[in-house]
């Protein structure tokens, strides 16, 4: 799912070349992509786009008249853009809608056959307000604010970063690296935090995105976001199951459930201790490793 950093840059990208341009034509090709019924999509052709906002994982695309186009991403969602419509292919089965520009098209795909990604056409400031989750700008916010609201409720550290009434825009890749570079592990809960560990994850949450930020936003004016993913090979332990860490060199590890993976690594954030992945623990029960010492003896090879 693109988070905020990757949002942040389609943002920067579409700005420099949809605002004070003209919204020619509308042409929604899966019937699950619409979520809204009032106002009609028709009713924002012809008007001019004024500005671009980040709804916590949503694009807002303002246009004159105070109509809004919501785009939620969600999981496999994702933006083209093609500033020639003489260069365009025929839409595949993963295309879900094109908005055609005076300087270009932009093109909604989603892989799968899981239609999660959503558009919502609005009508005014507070029709748009429904659609902000609410949670906290942790790159505008101090370090007091950050402490208040993660302590608001008892969650795991990996729940608290990911809600999105709690923070705004983090999502499971992010949230790997946060944790990582905070030293902290995922399943610590929020009401066990000092204020020292609170300060550290402070600092690693804001220095996270902001790297990122700046990595992925550098040339988004100049070439349009094209490989937009959750996995990258510099991240530090996000998608990289059994690959060392770069820090100390330890395996990094996993917890699975459901459909998402988390991602850490024992050494610098756990102790050394190998958390409880559900689907394996249940499994092996009594034989499940506890620690890395325990995991690199079950996994070392039979001497000869």
């Amino acid at each position: 799912m693109p988070e905020l950093p990757d949002i942040c840059a389609y943002q920067a990208a579409l700005e420099h070349r949809i605002v004070g341009r003209t919204l020619d034509h509308v042409s929604i090709l899966s019937p699950f992509f619409l979520r809204s019924a009032l106002p009609p999509v028709d009713e924002t052709i012809g008007q001019s786009i004024t500005s671009l906002r980040r709804l916590g994982k949503r694009v807002a695309i303002g246009l004159t008249e105070d109509y809004w186009l919501v785009i939620h991403l969600m999981i496999a969602g994702r933006f083209q853009w093609l500033d020639d419509d003489s260069k365009a292919k025929k839409p595949t089965r993963n295309t879900l809608a094109l908005f055609r520009f005076s300087s270009g098209t932009l093109i909604i795909t989603e892989a799968g056959s899981k239609k999660r990604a959503s558009l919502y056409v609005l009508h005014g400031e507070a029709a748009l307000a429904l659609h902000d989750p609410g949670g906290l700008e942790v790159l505008s916010c101090d370090l007091e604010t950050f402490a208040e609201r993660l302590r608001r409720e008892n969650r795991t550290l990996k729940r608290a970063l990911t809600d999105p009434r709690i923070l705004s825009g983090i999502g499971n890749a992010y949230s790997d690296e946060i944790l990582h570079a905070a030293r902290l592990s995922p399943v610590t809960l929020t009401s066990r935090l000092d204020d020292t560990a609170m300060a550290r994850l402070f600092e690693a949450t804001q220095g996270t995105l902001q790297h990122w930020l700046e990595k992925l936003g550098s040339d988004a004016t100049q070439r349009f976001p094209a490989k937009v993913t959750a996995f990258r090979p510099e991240m530090a332990v996000h998608g990289r199951y059994k690959e060392p860490c770069p820090v100390c060199a330890t395996p990094v590890q996993r917890i699975r459930y459901a459909s998402n993976e988390t991602n850490y690594c024992p050494t610098c954030q756990t102790g050394g201790k190998l958390l409880a992945d559900r689907a394996l623990s249940r499994l092996l029960k009594k034989d499940w490793p506890r620690t890395v010492d325990e995991l690199e003896r079950i996994q070392k090879p039979p001497q000869a």
